[in-house]
């Protein structure tokens, strides 16, 4: 099972290193890691995925809890929560098959970034399934590079993970 915990920390230098140090020392895999910082430029927020049970969760919470540099950590459940990602997909694209390649970005709701002689490279924000879905669909046309973001998440609602 898959877990996202959102992590407030101090905006400080070796602050991740730290945090992902805590996950490597206890064997456990991050899946997907986004870092950036918040409404208050003193403070970072992570999304973190990991795999495993609950007690995996539950080890994970308090170690991270015990960092000094950490404000806050909270799990993310995916029923309350809501999620994206972002991709960035340059694709092979000749006079015959950008037209194409355009109305797929278009029902996809993707934008068009970059316009090369031979390539397009189109931005696509959205979950896991919408990113690979563009991507199988582009795949026939010949995928030249591809950047994907870790997932971000915020709860729905009121709740913050900053208690405001």
């Amino acid at each position: 099972m898959k877990h996202t915990l959102a992590v407030l920390v101090e905006n400080k230098p070796g602050v991740l290193a730290r945090v992902s140090g805590l996950f490597s020392r206890r064997g456990f895999n991050i899946e997907s890691l986004a870092v950036g910082t918040t409404e208050d430029p003193d403070t970072s927020r992570m999304t973190i995925v990991v795999r495993g049970d609950d007690r995996v969760l539950a080890q994970v919470t308090s170690q991270l809890g015990k960092l000094i540099d950490v404000i806050s950590v909270s799990d993310l459940p995916a029923s309350e929560s809501v999620d994206r990602g972002l991709a960035l997909i340059k694709v092979s694209a000749d006079s015959r098959t950008r037209s194409e390649i355009m109305q797929i970005a278009d029902i996809f709701r993707a934008k068009i970034i970059d316009v090369g002689s031979e390539t397009l490279i189109i931005e696509v924000t959205g979950d896991k399934s919408k990113i690979e879905a563009i991507t199988n669909m582009l795949g026939r046309f010949g995928i030249r590079e591809l950047v994907r973001t870790g997932r971000i998440a915020m709860s729905r609602g009121e709740k913050t993970v900053n208690g405001y």
